[in-house]
């Protein structure tokens, strides 16, 4: 198994840092009156998501076993990433209708203050991007992937967990960054109606993020086959591979990160055994639990089922 200790350790010492950093700007927004201050650290909140998934993936793993989980505790991760997306899309609303009010009834924003905050939520950005930043002497080798698309292995799985939060931190960095020239304009030529417009923009930013996620959690857990899968033609390929059989019946459903369970039917004029069908997708290894019914054409034949 790929040593992936490293990327968990530098994506922890990021969420670490953004969770102490989106507390410093939310505190420190409020009393100082910024809305751009606020906004910019509930945008590091999406961060601190991930301390909710790791809680969500710590009772996953140590619930895997017990059976009162039908298809395993995959979801419980899924489950917690919907739940924050709630949370953070009205703490978003609520910050855009605050944002809103101070277009029209400016409070007194202490700006030397409140910009200096946010240069320390810019500096913690580029050095929770310099932390995510990817190890070129890391890359040989991790590139393999199936030929239907899926990744070959947990290490490829965690490489891009770690791409994908480098990235985000990198957005983060630009909000800052427009948090910090927002803050500094409105010292300089009292543009003081930049502040809330910074606000809305943060809320824009969040409410898409948060949608983005309810859509892909959602989907996982009203058991839609995600668009991005292949698997239904992979399946139909490898059962019926022979020319004799065909599929009158599959449901697939994803049932964790990158893990799919199927139920398939089969009708065949010659039947196999359900685990001679098994055997065919078992090189597929995103799918851990395969039912299979074999129906042979006549009528009066018995259903064998697995």
């Amino acid at each position: 198994m790929p040593d992936t200790s490293s990327a968990e350790r530098r994506t922890r010492i990021v969420m670490v840092l953004a969770a102490v950093m989106m507390v410093a700007e939310i505190a420190a927004g409020t009393v100082f009156h910024s809305m751009a201050l606020v906004a910019d650290g509930w945008h590091m909140g999406t961060h601190v998501t991930a301390f909710v998934l790791a809680a969500a993936y710590a009772f996953g793993r140590r619930h895997a076993k017990d059976a009162r989980f039908t298809f395993g505790t995959g979801k419980v991760g899924v489950l917690g990433g919907f739940t924050s997306a709630i949370v953070l899309s009205g703490i978003a609303v609520l910050m855009g209708a605050e944002s809103l009010h101070r277009l029209f009834a400016p409070a007194t924003i202490h700006f030397k203050q409140a910009i200096g905050i946010a240069a320390a939520g810019l500096v913690v950005n580029a050095a929770s991007a310099w932390v995510l930043k990817d190890n070129p002497r890391h890359q040989h080798g991790h590139g393999h992937e199936h030929e239907h698309g899926h990744a070959s292995g947990g290490h490829a799985h965690h490489d891009l967990n770690l791409r994908a939060a480098y990235l985000h931190v990198i957005a983060d960095a630009f909000t800052s960054l427009a948090a910090v020239g927002a803050l500094t304009m409105g010292y300089c030529f009292g543009w003081v109606w930049l502040d809330p417009v910074m606000g809305l923009a943060g809320m824009t930013v969040i409410l898409s993020w948060a949608y983005t996620l309810l859509r892909d959690t959602g989907s996982i857990l009203v058991d839609r086959v995600p668009a991005h899968t292949d698997l239904p033609e992979v399946i139909r390929a490898g059962v019926e591979a022979d020319g004799d059989t065909r599929i009158s019946d599959l449901h697939i459903w994803q049932v964790g990160a990158g893990k799919f369970a199927a139920v398939i039917s089969v009708v065949a004029h010659h039947p196999r055994l359900p685990e001679e069908y098994r055997a065919a997708l078992r090189r597929h290894e995103e799918l851990v639990h395969v039912t299979v019914e074999v129906q042979p054409c006549h009528e009066a034949a018995s259903v064998r089922s697995a």
